[in-house]
């Protein structure tokens, strides 16, 4: 008899992959199917749930093509996806509007609203986080005060992933990873909070049950294994949200580990195995989709992402190796520029919607390469400010670092020595799917624990030390900091001149 595969499907913000692996661990193949998203208003960001479905459809198929697998080979498939965005449905499942996404920041007034309705000390107690306009809890709130004939017909409350969730077995369920991003959790109880549903007016009938990551949510329909050719009945286990399930996937799963994610938004997550809230609420306190696992979580919106964006504008001919040797000629500091990488606002430590992008010391001597170690610098500044903050509430015994930016060897020595600690790079693609599947695995019992799965499978590669750059840094770091304060007063007017 053969041995299981799993695969671990990831819905994120412009793709869905879909990774499959045996039942060692190890990846066999992956399918990929790409899609935007829309801005249709200064600070909005929204998508078509279809996209995500169809998409599914597309990479499982182009997975399993590559793999050269046959339905009855699949053990089960495990879920993850981009958090906080909210899903509305009516009674019949029907989409209500666009998902409103975790990047969107038009919800400050709803915000403001659940901490004045709420209590802010007791928002913090009970859900681990301060409302903050990326989470799903304002999003609704939002959908309440402007769209009232939305808000009226909504029946069920999912997240992006669970959307595909429901698509796929024709259950509403939720992960207890992503649903403790919703700031709708007791994160403690790892369940919803009544107390806080209750005081927001929100029925606890939308909300659907809530699993672990290892936990089988539901078997696939015989619609949804006619489209993605695998077999009725395959089941389907909870996963967890983006971030939980890379953590698994770089085997950040005990206490003292911390992932380093510089992907479009850029993450700091440390493994934790008590709920720890942070007193001021700059950290996320989330359940791991580690059973029995919390995690802490310092977010900033624009990571690679503005890397990007400056290859995008200012270089377009020019590829990221190319950019990557400019600023490699460059000296640490940038010759006095510095860069502030809010273009979409920020999270960790400021959790400011309206904070701004910046070059701040600019000169005529400087050049396009300065520019780009300027961008590679601030954003490992950036890197930093959470890092501080968790260091500040838990040990830090390793640092394992993934995502698109891990694939620069300048910048990862560039965020070592600004880190001021060795960084482990992890070998493994696409860690948020291969977490995903992990957790399939696990649940279907090909593994005893999280643990061994991920001792078994994930493969490190390089490892990067503090040089003689990182002394420069410190003093460097200093002056980053102190421009978030000195220019605050005037981003709410440059987002007036934006409108």
């Amino acid at each position: 008899m053969k041995t299981p595969l799993f695969i671990g499907v990831d819905s994120s913000t412009t793709a869905t992959k879909a990774l499959i692996v045996d039942a060692s661990g190890s990846i066999l193949a992956m399918g990929r199917s790409v899609y935007g998203f829309e801005t249709p208003q200064p600070l909005w960001s929204e998508q078509s749930p279809d996209l995500w479905w169809d998409a599914t459809v597309q990479a499982v198929r182009e997975a399993m093509d590559r793999a050269g697998a046959s339905a009855g080979d699949v053990g089960g498939i495990g879920l993850t996806g981009q958090m906080h965005g909210l899903v509305v449905l009516d009674a019949a499942d029907r989409v209500l509007r666009p998902a409103i996404l975790w990047n969107d920041q038009r919800t400050q007034a709803e915000c403001d609203e659940i901490r004045a309705v709420v209590g802010l000390e007791r928002l913090l107690a009970t859900t681990g986080n301060d409302a903050l306009t990326g989470f799903t809890a304002p999003k609704l709130a939002w959908v309440r005060n402007h769209e009232p004939d939305v808000f009226e017909r909504i029946a069920h409350v999912l997240l992006p992933k669970d959307y595909v969730r429901l698509r796929l077995t024709g259950l509403h369920a939720m992960d207890k990873a992503g649903g403790s991003g919703t700031i709708l959790f007791d994160v403690a109880a790892r369940d919803w909070s009544r107390d806080v549903l209750e005081a927001l007016g929100f029925p606890s009938s939308w909300f659907p049950d809530t699993f672990e990551g290892t936990e089988v949510t539901g078997t696939l329909t015989e619609a949804a294994a006619d489209e993605l050719g695998l077999a009725k009945g395959t089941p389907v286990f909870g996963g967890g949200g983006d971030q939980a399930a890379n953590g698994v996937g770089v085997g950040a799963v005990r206490a003292g580990t911390v992932a380093m994610s510089v992907g479009t938004s850029g993450v700091v997550f440390a493994a934790v195995d008590r709920p720890v809230i942070e007193p001021e609420g700059r950290l996320h306190a989330f359940c791991h989709a580690v059973p029995g696992m919390w995690h802490l979580m310092g977010v900033m919106l624009s990571a690679a992402g503005s890397y990007e964006w400056f290859r995008t504008t200012v270089a377009p001919d020019r590829s990221f190796a190319e950019l990557d040797a400019e600023a490699s000629d460059v000296r640490p500091g940038a010759n006095g520029l510095l860069y502030l990488p809010y273009l979409s606002g920020e999270r960790t430590p400021y959790p400011d919607p309206l904070a701004r992008g910046v070059f701040a010391g600019l000169t005529v001597r400087h050049e396009r390469a300065h520019l780009a170690r300027a961008v590679l610098e601030g954003v490992a500044f950036g890197l930093r400010d959470s890092l501080e903050l968790v260091a500040g509430a838990v040990g830090i015994d390793e640092v394992r670092i993934s995502g698109g930016g891990a694939s620069s060897p300048v910048w990862l020595q560039i965020i070592a020595d600004v880190i001021d600690h060795p960084i482990q790079v992890v070998g493994t693609p696409e860690s948020a799917a291969h977490g995903a599947a992990l957790l399939a695995a696990t649940g279907d019992g090909a593994f005893a624990s999280i643990e061994e799965a991920t001792t078994s499978s994930i493969e490190l590669g390089r490892r990067y030390v503090p040089g003689a750059d990182a002394q420069p840094y410190q003093e460097a770091y200093g002056v980053y900091r102190s421009l978030y304060p000195t220019l605050r007063s005037t981003f709410p007017a440059l987002a007036d001149l934006d409108r």
